[in-house]
């Protein structure tokens, strides 16, 4: 599954920093807006101590761990909907993402430029969420007017289509994103070919200072930016940017003894990719043997067919049956032959819903 998580931000706010540390690349970094125009893309693995603890397992000759993509994105400022700056581009690099991390500056230093000319984390989270609700307004109004005359006339699906763009003109008109909303099955379909930047789930990255990492209670930055998501229920992970970046550059040795220093049980970063696979509500489950063992990323609520299918399309078109057992009863059995004298392995059909750390076999037949 091809999914994105676009970073994204006023100018200068550590974007392009954070997507070095993430992806532990060196794309530009510079002191002045825009250094980013074309969006640099990177698929990054998703932290899971499973695959290492199954890999030592099963001694494969291949491990692979599940992955997904983000993109750094151009510096965001006021009038992007209007095509200000990169608004244009910016807008159309968002819309093509699954996800949304906002990356927000919560630390003063006047050796770096802020494009607003002092820090407010509020404010710049607001400029970026006022434009992008700006560009959703122009979308659904551009929409009514062609879908208005045949509402009028009482054609059904016209009709149903009109009173959902209607609820959303009223929201985006009061300051409230499309993610706000309720909607039936019907709606979210239709709200699909609309690509609302609104619509897309969003995490909150507080970029803060070396000394306020270890201290976040007491960073009024931070707490500000934490209650903004609480209230439209979002999460907010902070990070030192430029310490994460040095991090990533570090072995796994050194990085654990780095981050207990700190007082820290994992990396932001970690927390950033683990909280945004979450927030996708993206799930893994796997495959293993002595050739290889892999992690397959999957959507919650899948059944058995499709996920075989993730793994190849003739795995779900030719679907006998999935043969199951979880990860964390194979941590507690200890192999595969006692959890099959103690029952834990079963045999799933077509309805059957894959959880999260399931193991799987497929049997098929095309």
């Amino acid at each position: 599954m091809s999914l994105t998580a676009g970073i994204v931000g006023l100018p200068n706010v550590g974007k392009s920093t954070l997507f070095n540390a993430i992806t532990k690349s060196q794309v530009e970094a510079a002191n002045y807006p825009f250094a980013t125009i074309k969006p640099n893309v990177k698929t990054v693995e998703v932290p899971d101590e499973r695959v290492t603890k199954l890999s030592a397992m099963f001694n494969p000759r291949k491990t692979i761990w599940t992955t997904f993509e983000f993109t750094d994105i151009a510096g965001l400022v006021k009038g992007a909907s209007k095509g200000e700056g990169l608004g244009n581009q910016f807008l159309g690099n968002i819309r093509a993402c699954d996800a949304i991390v906002h990356v927000v500056r919560c630390f003063d230093d006047n050796n770096i430029v802020h494009v607003e000319n002092s820090v407010d984390p509020i404010r710049d989270i607001e400029i970026v969420n006022v434009e992008l609700a700006l560009a959703d307004l122009e979308t659904v109004t551009n929409r009514i007017a062609k879908i208005e005359r045949k509402a009028l006339t009482k054609e059904k699906d016209a009709v149903a289509e009109y009173e959902l763009l209607k609820k959303l003109k009223a929201a985006l008109e009061a300051g409230h994103s499309a993610r706000s909303l309720s909607f039936s099955d019907e709606e979210k379909e239709t709200l699909k070919s609309y690509q609302l930047l609104t619509d897309k789930p969003v995490i909150y990255v507080a970029n803060v200072s070396d000394s306020a990492i270890s201290d976040l209670d007491n960073c009024r930055y931070y707490q500000d930016v934490k209650a903004y998501g609480e209230k439209e229920g979002s999460e907010t992970v902070a990070i030192t940017a430029q310490m994460e970046e040095e991090i990533a550059q570090l072995d796994d040795d050194e990085r654990g003894l780095f981050l207990a220093d700190l007082g820290l049980e994992r990396s932001g970063l970690d927390e950033i990719i683990m909280k945004t696979y979450s927030l996708l509500n993206l799930c893994t489950f796997f495959t293993v043997g002595t050739d290889e063992v892999r992690a397959w990323t999957f959507t919650k609520g899948m059944k058995a067919p499709d996920c075989a299918g993730i793994i190849h399309t003739d795995f779900k078109k030719g679907f006998i049956r999935a043969e199951v057992y979880s990860y964390d009863d194979l941590m507690e059995y200890g192999s595969e032959t006692a959890l099959k004298n103690n029952g834990k392995l079963r045999v799933e059909g077509k309805d059957y819903i894959v959880k999260d750390g399931d193991i799987m076999f497929i049997r098929f037949n095309v």
